[in-house]
């Protein structure tokens, strides 16, 4: 008798692993190679931060918004639209 737990399990890991194999066809189809060589370097860097450009990038194509691929220039401005401001901080010594 097997588990309903077991079998629940197994499902979402397979129709996960369904869904980064399309993500990642996707993504083939609407970078350019350097694009994708930028998005790899993110990802071993901040994988939070190539995680949602990613979503973003899959979002746009499933929804028909991409007309042609996307450069290397053009994925540097979609993550300078994402990422967040960094804040300098001054200490200032009496």
């Amino acid at each position: 008798m097997s588990n309903p737990d077991s079998n629940e399990s197994q499902e979402k890991q397979v129709n996960e692993e369904e869904f980064n194999a399309q993500k990642e066809n996707i993504l083939k189809q609407i970078l350019t190679s350097e694009a994708r060589s930028r998005l790899n370097n993110i990802k071993m860097v901040k994988p939070e931060l190539s995680n949602l450009v990613e979503k973003y990038l899959f979002g746009m194509a499933t929804q028909g918004k991409m007309s042609s691929q996307i450069t290397d220039d053009q994925l540097k401005k979609i993550l300078s639209s994402i990422q967040q401001p960094k804040r300098d901080f001054k200490i200032n010594r009496i």
